[in-house]
């Protein structure tokens, strides 16, 4: 199945604690289906020290379940589902179902 989202996507929590919160895709997970999101779901963990890094707790984004995430209308940034159309040219692009804009071209 095709990816509804992408990394570089702006997204809309839509639960838990981070709920209506956005931010930018980092990774995506698809075996897991679950997602990186920047600033959103942040756990913070101890590290251990290494050459490059010094010892202590840092803060990073734990993934998301893609079922919480929303992709953002293009328009007005709300919350939108995603649906696919097959351009004259025979190219498959995604559709925000709230305004029917185009999502990626």
């Amino acid at each position: 199945m095709a990816a509804k989202i992408k990394k570089g996507d702006t997204v809309v929590v839509l639960t838990g604690r981070d709920k209506g919160k956005s931010g930018e895709v980092i990774q995506v997970l698809p075996t897991d289906n679950k997602a990186l999101v920047r600033g959103i779901n942040m756990v913070r963990r101890h590290q251990k020290q290494t050459q490059t890094q010094e010892a202590g707790i840092v803060s990073k984004e734990a993934p998301v379940h893609l079922s919480n995430v929303a992709l953002a209308d293009p328009k007005d940034g709300k919350p939108t589902r995603v649906g696919f159309k097959i351009q004259d040219d025979g190219t498959k692009v995604r559709v925000a179902k709230r305004s029917g804009d185009l999502i990626d071209g």
